[in-house]
């Protein structure tokens, strides 16, 4: 997912970064879940933030939404996004096998050998 923005179905978009980032994080788990997808199927995420203060916050939210799974991650700070409102951007890459499926679900599935 490119360039996922803090914005709500109704164009609000919530001043506090962290609920930017939550918001962001929402928007990229509900497409991978159409997909049979999942936060653990997530390998990489970039996350652009306005203000290098906010860093701490985004990297929580980070954190309780991926868990164990931790995948690489930057964080790059930049002079503004689109919208002044937004504070943070996040685009994501995850890996799903061709029919859409989990890789993790097939990675966890018992083999033939065993």
């Amino acid at each position: 997912m490119s360039g996922t923005a803090p914005v709500w179905p109704d164009g609000s978009c919530d001043p506090d970064p962290a609920n930017q980032a939550r918001r962001c994080l929402a928007i990229i788990l509900a497409a991978l879940a159409e997909l049979g997808g999942g936060p653990a199927d997530v390998v990489r995420t970039r996350t652009y933030l306005v203000d290098r203060d906010d860093w701490e916050a985004i990297g929580r939210i980070h954190g309780e939404v991926f868990g164990e799974s931790r995948p690489a991650s930057t964080m790059v700070v930049v002079a503004g996004l689109l919208d002044p409102r937004w504070r943070v951007e996040v685009e994501a890459e995850a890996m799903l096998d061709e029919a859409g499926e989990s890789r993790r679900l097939a990675r966890d599935a018992p083999r033939a050998d065993d």
